[in-house]
């Protein structure tokens, strides 16, 4: 079986490149080239910017026939529509690689299953993702264009650790803020339910979508069947660390308040309940199951980044920004009581 991955060294992708590979897949990819350092033995590399030169791709697979092609690097309608003008007659099965983040927010019940509605009015990207959709099943009742739809979640490898409130350069800056037994900012109360899902797990149930003829014109979303509270997964990563979590609650409008960036990744992502029914992905995918327990994966993320110092970078300003925010809601709370008894 023979398999185009666009991008293939991503967070997601990379997991299911190792995997395709393992399972004996014809896999190529076709990106950039700027993370050679993530392309395993074996793959067969095809080097062009596909959201620059439409031409050069076409140039490029001029000659070549693929079982599954998949976009991994897609976020809005025109990229798909570029994707149906190369690859239509070219390809048996196209995945595009939505989110679960478009679900429906405020969720009107906390399980979610694909039949669960697409509607996020506060985050462009989920409704970007949304007319992705929307427009390639288009393309499928149409055309007859073979698309899957698969819908992760909040899905990391060993070089990302997850969590909720971070700035621009990544994790690390809460990481050093837990190692410094500063308080560490959460949103909410910490109870909420999230669900994350390593890509090595992803990838098992992924593998088994491709090549698959029962998927074409269907939609899938693939996670974990853990579910942790945010404080939960914060005391994984404290426990990987060997340091207790200071934990600090801010409600999520007040984060947003502070920083509007945080209204698409909080209220209309991370702040709200979210369980997944993965009852149609293990019925396409029989014996898929994840495995890997957040607390397992957390220690792979710690030990990863506490052994690569270069994936160790500071962020000065979301450390100001963590310490800005708690001192505005002490004042506050100081400000309040010292009303009451005044």
């Amino acid at each position: 079986m023979k398999a185009l991955f666009i991008g293939g060294t991503g967070t997601i992708s990379g997991g299911i490149t190792r995997r395709a590979l393992e399972q004996g897949w014809d896999l190529w990819l076709l990106n950039r080239g700027t993370r050679k350092e993530r392309v395993p033995a074996g793959v067969n590399e095809l080097v062009a910017d596909i959201n620059r030169d439409e031409r050069r791709v076409a140039e490029l697979i001029d000659d070549l026939r693929f079982d599954v092609v998949v976009d991994f690097i897609a976020f809005v309608p025109g990229q798909l529509e570029r994707d149906v003008r190369l690859f239509s007659g070219r390809t048996r099965q196209f995945i595009f690689i939505s989110s679960a983040s478009a679900y429906q927010k405020p969720l009107g019940h906390y399980r979610i299953t694909e039949s669960t509605p697409l509607a996020n009015p506060l985050w462009e990207y989920s409704r970007n993702k949304i007319a992705c959709e929307d427009f390639l099943m288009g393309e499928y009742r149409a055309r007859g264009f073979p698309v899957t739809v698969v819908r992760p979640s909040h899905t990391y490898d060993d070089r990302y650790l997850p969590v909720a409130v971070q700035g621009k350069n990544g994790g690390w800056q809460v990481v050093d803020r837990i190692i410094r037994k500063r308080p560490v900012l959460i949103h909410g109360d910490g109870s909420s339910l999230w669900t994350l899902t390593h890509t090595d797990d992803f990838a098992k149930a992924f593998c088994g979508v491709m090549g698959n003829p029962a998927a074409i014109g269907e939609a899938f979303h693939i996670t974990s069947d853990e579910s942790l509270t945010w404080d939960q997964i914060y005391d994984r990563i404290g426990d990987a660390l060997g340091v207790p979590v200071m934990k600090y609650h801010v409600a999520s409008d007040f984060l947003s308040a502070c920083d509007p960036e945080y209204t698409g990744t909080l209220s209309g992502d991370k702040a709200n309940t979210v369980v997944f029914d993965n009852t149609k992905i293990k019925r396409l995918v029989p014996g898929f199951t994840a495995t890997i327990r957040f607390d397992e994966g957390a220690r792979r993320c710690v030990r990863y980044l506490l052994d690569n110092p270069a994936t160790q970078v500071p962020d000065p300003e979301f450390d100001s920004f963590c310490d800005q925010v708690i001192k505005a809601q002490d004042g506050a709370k100081a400000a309040f009581f010292s009303g009451i008894t005044g």
